[in-house]
């Protein structure tokens, strides 16, 4: 018997940035670009690819105005990393100037905790049936933490740079494919730490009220219970973007909609459940 449609509103993380992106914001959110130049102070959109500070509120801003745009009556909404927080906003949970301000200074924050580390960076990993006991062992035997698990066949790996470097040559004699990720940090691992504090008073510091829909945390792979709690650990801990995906076909969700800017979740959500689900 053919389920019900049930379909759940996507919203990207960092890596999503597309060209096109203020445009899009300009014609569906113009609000927006005036308060991410003051909470920023310089343009986000010119400045997206000189680092997270900067990325994360574009993309923030893009997806909103992408929502917009869309305009689909959602049965449930998901975030990928940073999309968290875009979700939430989405679903009324936080206001949208709340949510802007959040994203800044996450991104800020976030940024300065890499520049702190100052060796941090992330590793992209091929991982198929039965290799990943072998990543996990390699990884924890190096101190790397596995920042992303995205899909099926794909795991991000996140620590200092001399760390990740034994473990791609490590997992390379295992005929374990890698590849370095242009990012200057290592983001979703313990090295973001000093992030966290300053970023636990913001958060602290918002107005939440329930969503209209139900939310989904990366971090448990379930609907947000305790959002600042959450929001906060999503900084060191892992994004489990394959059990979100998993968890929500077990919700009965039948329909994926990613809001853009780009179509990573989209080409995620074809590789861990059917092709068809997914649609942009």
């Amino acid at each position: 018997m053919a389920r019900d449609r049930q379909t759940a509103l996507l919203f990207p993380g960092q890596g999503s940035q597309t060209a096109d992106m203020r445009e899009t914001v300009e014609r569906h959110r113009p609000d927006l670009l005036e308060l991410a130049l003051e909470e920023v102070g310089s343009d986000v959109f010119e400045r997206a690819a000189d680092g997270t500070r900067w990325a994360q509120p574009a993309i923030y801003c893009a997806a909103l105005a992408g929502a917009e745009e869309l305009g689909v009556d959602a049965d449930v909404m998901a975030g990928h990393s940073l999309g968290e927080i875009t979700a939430l906003v989405a679903a009324g949970a936080l206001g949208a100037e709340d949510g802007l301000r959040l994203v800044a200074a996450r991104g800020r924050l976030m940024q300065e905790a890499a520049e702190q580390t100052g060796d941090g960076g992330m590793t992209a990993v091929r991982a198929r049936e039965g290799n990943r006991e072998v990543i996990a062992e390699v990884t924890a035997a190096n101190g790397i933490a596995i920042a992303n698990d995205n899909a099926p066949g794909q795991l991000v790996l996140s620590g200092a740079l001399d760390a990740l470097d034994r473990v791609e040559a490590e997992l390379g004699e295992r005929n374990v494919r890698s590849k370095r990720l242009p990012v200057a940090g290592a983001f979703h691992s313990p090295l973001m730490e000093p992030a966290v504090e300053p970023f636990k008073a913001v958060v602290a510091g918002l107005q939440l009220t329930e969503p209209r829909v139900p939310v989904m945390s990366c971090v448990t792979a379930m609907p947000f219970e305790d959002v600042e709690s959450q929001l906060v650990r999503a900084l060191t801990e892992p994004v489990r973007w394959l059990d979100v995906m998993r968890a929500l076909d077990a919700r009965g969700v039948t329909d994926f909609v990613e809001t853009g800017p780009g179509k990573v979740l989209t080409n995620l959500v074809k590789k861990a459940l059917a092709p068809e689900a997914a649609s942009a």
